[in-house]
């Protein structure tokens, strides 16, 4: 997991959120309501929720973050983590001990430690929507 988990509130406006990713170099933020996440935003909803569909950079960075946060434990196994990714639609997890975000897993981080290619290609076809996997050309 990245252990320096960037977190802002979600009444964060969007562009106090893009503006942070660009300080931080990151390309999502977990959104707290004191040190609980709540939600997750990152820059993919930026650009597809507010920028592509012309809405304002000053709204609230909750009203476009995916709720519920899926979470991990700490200890918990790579093969969980993949699975939780799966069975939910998602690239990360938000890493939760006594109530508090304490870093991100992300399926780089597991690929980079030896997760199966199979498991691994199971999480990116969960994150991504079935356009990604049509045919093209022809």
């Amino acid at each position: 997991m990245t252990e320096a988990v960037v977190t802002a509130r979600p009444d964060a406006s969007v562009r106090d959120i893009a503006v942070l990713m660009r300080e931080r170099n990151v390309g999502s933020v977990v959104l707290v309501d004191g040190d609980a996440p709540v939600g997750f935003i990152t820059d993919r909803d930026i650009a597809l929720s507010i920028v592509a569909a012309e809405r304002s950079a000053d709204d609230h960075a909750g009203e476009h973050a995916s709720t519920p946060v899926i979470r991990a434990e700490p200890d918990m196994e790579v093969e969980e983590a993949a699975q939780r990714m799966v069975r939910h639609g998602v690239r990360r997890l938000v890493v939760v001990s006594g109530g508090a975000a304490i870093g991100v897993v992300t399926l780089d981080d597991l690929a980079s430690r030896g997760l199966e290619p199979e498991l691994a290609s199971r999480v990116t076809r969960a994150a991504l929507p079935e356009y990604f996997f049509r045919p093209r050309g022809g």
